[in-house]
């Protein structure tokens, strides 16, 4: 999502709209308008069974429940459970953003009902889930929520900054040191690009943020990127920092930073985002809708009860952000946690459901295409 800054503004109109709703919230003015928010003084009590909550949520059986992953769904999560524990005031989520390795891990390791993922598990990681899910059940993907990963940049003077994969590529891998190199200058005819030296930041922990970001970088420019996709960051040089809050703290503070991390934290920070030349006829910048528009044409794997999505780094479909995520829960098929299940169940629920999905857009993230949600909540009805 590109916003607008004093001097020049080139964003779509509807995506300054939806940075001005996400900004709102993220301030806490209160972005929850729609019926997903209601709920409160009127929520009623579950206790045994499950139970219809306040706004037409239902609610399991009182539990608390512990969860950790992907920092690209923190804010959607910190929504969800607002929603969700105004409604079902019997269950208390902790959800800890700590990276999708970290989470991956937990759930594997049996500490967490479920995990949050911006990348699938290995084979080798489902294989492993067989001790944790009980019954012959294993790990499954439920795609929740997706959005765009930014490239925001601090550059004095410059409001609006254009690059392409190529350069990205050799930027992050140490080959383009300095913010008026020739390559740069090509893309951006016309701006003022001062000396100064380019400062690279990159995640410090497993994260499904690096390893959407490296595989971008790993499809579209091969030959400046000799790395593979990972969630842990392989290429020499820069700074590394845990997690994507602080990456972008970062950023803000530092002259000739750049750095990638989700859309919300961008819009948080103020922080300006890079322009993408993906090969189409415009250039597209990191907003909500350019994102659910590239997010839709990706491709839709079922396995059972998985379900996921591959994405296409290399489209060139006007007014499509090639650079995206996808968060993932992770829980068993069958052979799930009995005495936090019930909640689990009803929270995924809630989760996938329009009272869930309905105003997602308003906290900078971008819509799966429907017929995938259909499937998730289809999904989760079989869940045991």
């Amino acid at each position: 999502m590109k916003l607008q800054w004093k001097g020049g503004s080139r964003a779509r109109a509807a995506g300054a709209a939806a940075v001005v709703c996400g900004t709102l919230f993220l301030a806490g003015c209160g972005a929850d308008g729609g019926s997903g928010s209601s709920g409160g003084s009127s929520a009623a009590t579950a206790t045994g069974g499950a139970t219809a909550g306040a706004g037409g949520i239902a609610c399991g059986k009182p539990a608390t429940l512990q969860a950790s992953g992907s920092t690209a769904q923190q804010y959607a999560m910190k929504f969800w459970i607002k929603n969700y524990t105004r409604a079902c005031p019997g269950t208390k989520i902790n959800y800890i953003g700590n990276g999708s390795g970290a989470g991956q891990d937990e759930f594997l390791q049996g500490r967490t009902a479920f995990a949050g993922s911006d990348s699938p598990l290995s084979a080798d990681q489902v294989a492993r889930s067989r001790k944790v899910c009980s019954g012959g059940g294993h790990a499954i993907h439920l795609p929740m929520v997706g959005g765009p990963i930014a490239v925001g940049f601090h550059l004095h003077g410059v409001d609006r900054l254009l690059l392409d994969a190529p350069t990205l590529a050799k930027i992050f891998n140490g080959r383009i040191t300095r913010w008026n190199d020739p390559a740069i200058a090509r893309l951006n005819k016309g701006v003022t690009l001062p000396s100064t030296p380019i400062l690279t930041f990159h995640r410090a922990d497993s994260s499904g943020t690096t390893d959407n970001f490296t595989a971008y970088l790993s499809a579209t420019a091969p030959g400046d990127w000799p790395y593979p996709h990972s969630k842990e960051w392989t290429a020499k040089g820069g700074r590394s920092v845990k997690g994507s809050s602080d990456l972008a703290a970062q950023v803000q503070r530092t002259e000739g930073a750049i750095g990638y991390f989700e859309l919300p934290y961008a819009v948080a920070r103020m922080i300006r985002t890079v322009s993408i030349d993906t090969g189409a006829p415009s250039p597209v910048d990191a907003n909500v809708i350019a994102a659910s528009h590239a997010i839709a044409g990706a491709k839709t794997v079922e396995t059972g009860n998985d379900l996921l999505l591959q994405l296409d780094y290399r489209t060139k479909v006007p007014g499509a952000y090639p650079i995206d995520v996808v968060t993932y829960e992770i829980v068993c098929d069958k052979g799930n946690k009995p005495a936090t299940w019930s909640a689990t169940k009803a929270f995924l629920t809630y989760m996938a459901g329009q009272k869930g999905q309905e105003n997602l857009t308003f906290q900078g993230y971008a819509t799966l295409p429907s017929g995938v949600v259909e499937k998730v909540r289809g999904e989760i009805g079989t869940l045991s």
